[in-house]
């Protein structure tokens, strides 16, 4: 399944939407709607460490309240503003989300 997800303008959009019909539809299998999503969907963004301890800052939070929030642990959060880690997966959509839509949207 996919889920709607800004795209990079609308003429990808529509392309999206549409690749999304037909893989509902069972006329798109799911190798090819993944080449579509990596295709019209806007990647997120990496974040430095810099850029973590802005947007802690920014939303006021501990580390221990972020780490909480993005289900993972303290020693994660500290090396990720450090600069000793790197978020990815699950964690760099949530920061993502965190970032534009605020902590209201992840709670």
């Amino acid at each position: 399944m996919t889920t709607k997800t800004k795209t990079k303008s609308g003429i990808l959009q529509a392309v999206h939407e549409t690749a999304s019909d037909l893989h509902r539809l069972g006329f798109i299998d799911k190798r090819k709607m993944n080449k579509f999503d990596a295709l019209c969907l806007t990647p997120v963004p990496e974040y430095s460490s810099e850029k973590i301890r802005e947007l802690r800052d920014h939303l006021q939070l501990s580390q221990a309240v972020l780490a909480a929030v993005l289900n993972t642990s303290l020693s994660t959060v500290r090396k990720w503003e450090i600069g000793e880690k790197h978020p990815s997966g699950p964690s760099l959509k949530l920061l993502n989300l965190l970032e534009r839509k605020g902590l209201e949207a992840v709670l």
